[in-house]
């Protein structure tokens, strides 16, 4: 089913090539569209051209752009392969160095790490995390309820945990749920006109589903020291601990969460772009016939490993016990040695998923670093220090959050940061004022980045996965089912920061 993702190609595509020139060209980018094909290598061409006739500035900008086409027609063309071209052309022409690149790296490494082994340590416990969201799932059979559940359940566990852990949790999830129908549908002969209705109002819940758990992450995870990457870098430079955080944002993020939970349910009430699709009765059924079928001794034993797994995760991230990634790495030896795992390629199935995402990131990186080598944001952050009082905050939360939409959330959160630090050493702002902007930096670059799937690592992650492809999870369809809480969530936050925060 998965390939069904990817679309129709010409049929040149499947032709074999009758010229070495031909060979080439069916080569680059392998079946991805021909129009595709061309554009990337327009960009490639374009670019330069760019750069000599209106300067480095304004090619920084069109690199971005076609930076985020390429993350938008990720299931045309996984984003690493024609995202890396860009971004090795970046650095030839000198609109970035190798350097800097490795610098963004470094200083991202936790989250690489994190998803080294993290996501691969969730892996081995999916036999647990199917049983337990098989019961949630054929226990609720109201729509409402079990997206509502969902989301507070992202909400929850992103407060202690972190995004991108409850994300792959998720994903890992419903992809052992999709491949249990996907097997069954191939076993069976069933009509193939019900087969195509019931597949794709499957997928539609799913996709509804999975946005509503990714949401709740957001809720939960702008609340909290420990929620997200670019909460513990403003924290550390406030000075703030876990309570002092938690009061602080607390009259930006009490209306956002509020609300949030109101547009989930109304979303599913009035079937509002793209939610309220239930879950087909074939599928239900399916599912309720493999929950029926008895757990071996063997089996318990597993399960009873992963639900100390699990524990231990929580109490470790939970505790900051050490960094993410390292706790994830812990997880996999335990299990492995405890489950039974002792072969090299079984091993190596728990990476397949998130290795690819750790090279698109690094390449996400190297086009951070031309934003920061060209100073992409600079004229949005001086504007910003030219306003005073109220004005600045909402400027800060707005522009911070157009910012992260279309970059990366924790870049934008630490440049910010540095730069009204900067401004309030130089007499500029006053400490109560940097305060108030920490806080509106904090929930800007959280909650509009949720627009775009590139707004949040742990949105990007979803988009890539290949979950995503097998359920039709286009870039397009994210945005959609993201705008409800997009424009509710931000109007709440913007309520906050006016009204709230002083």
């Amino acid at each position: 089913m998965a390939s069904e993702a990817h679309g129709h190609h010409d049929e040149a595509a499947h032709a074999q090539p009758k010229t070495m020139g031909h060979a080439f060209w069916e080569n680059f980018l392998g079946r991805s569209p021909q129009w595709y094909k061309l554009m990337i290598i327009g960009f490639l061409l374009a670019n330069p051209v760019i750069m000599l006739n209106f300067g480095k500035f304004a090619a920084g900008w069109v690199l971005l752009a076609e930076f985020i086409f390429c993350l938008a027609m990720a299931l045309k063309c996984y984003p690493l392969l024609p995202g890396g071209l860009l971004a090795i052309e970046a650095v030839c022409i000198g609109m970035t160095n190798p350097a800097h690149v490795y610098k963004e790296v470094e200083h991202n490494f936790p989250v690489l790490l994190l998803l080294m082994f993290m996501v691969a340590g969730i892996h081995f416990m999916k036999d647990l995390l199917q049983w337990l969201f098989t019961k949630v799932l054929l226990g609720i059979r109201s729509k409402l309820a079990l997206s509502l559940t969902f989301c507070f359940m992202g909400a929850f566990l992103s407060a202690f945990l972190d995004a991108l852990t409850v994300t792959a949790v998720m994903i890992t999830v419903s992809a052992a749920f999709y491949q249990i129908y996907h097997k069954w549908d191939s076993a069976h002969n069933v009509d193939k006109a019900e087969e195509r209705a019931v597949l794709e109002q499957w997928r539609a819940f799913l996709c509804s589903l999975l946005m509503h758990g990714a949401v709740g992450t957001m809720l939960g995870g702008v609340m909290t020291l420990v929620g997200e990457p670019q909460n513990l870098i403003i924290g550390h430079k406030m000075g703030w601990h876990f309570g002092e955080f938690f009061f602080r944002m607390l009259p930006v993020t009490a209306p956002v969460v509020v609300v949030g939970f109101l547009t989930c349910a109304a979303v599913e009430r009035w079937k509002i772009m793209g939610h309220g699709v239930t879950m087909p009765d074939m599928v239900r059924n399916v599912l309720a016939d493999q929950a029926q079928k008895p757990v071996t001794i063997k089996q318990q034993a597993k399960m009873a490993w992963q639900t100390l797994a699990g524990v231990f995760i929580i109490v470790a991230l939970a505790l900051h016990a050490a960094e993410v990634g390292l706790i994830g790495l812990t997880v996999i030896v335990v299990l492995t040695s405890c489950t039974g795992v002792t072969n090299e390629h079984q091993i190596g199935d728990s990476f397949k998923e998130s290795m690819p995402f750790c090279a698109l990131l690094v390449v996400f990186f190297a086009i951070v670093a031309v934003i920061a080598d060209q100073k992409l944001f600079d004229p949005v952050t001086q504007w910003v220090l030219s306003l005073e009082g109220k004005m600045q905050l909402l400027a800060v939360f707005a522009t911070n959050g157009l910012l992260s939409a279309i970059s990366d959330n924790v870049f934008v959160a630490t440049l910010n940061m540095n730069e009204m630090q900067a401004a309030y050493e130089a007499g500029k702002i006053s400490l109560q004022q940097l305060q108030l902007i920490a806080v509106a930096i904090n929930t800007g670059t959280n909650v509009p980045s949720i627009a775009t799937p590139n707004g949040q690592a742990a949105f990007l992650f979803l988009l890539t996965s290949g979950l995503a492809a097998d359920i039709m999870l286009s870039y397009g369809r994210m945005l959609k089912l993201a705008v409800p809480y997009t424009i509710t969530c931000t109007l709440a936050g913007v309520v906050g920061v006016a009204l709230f925060l002083n």
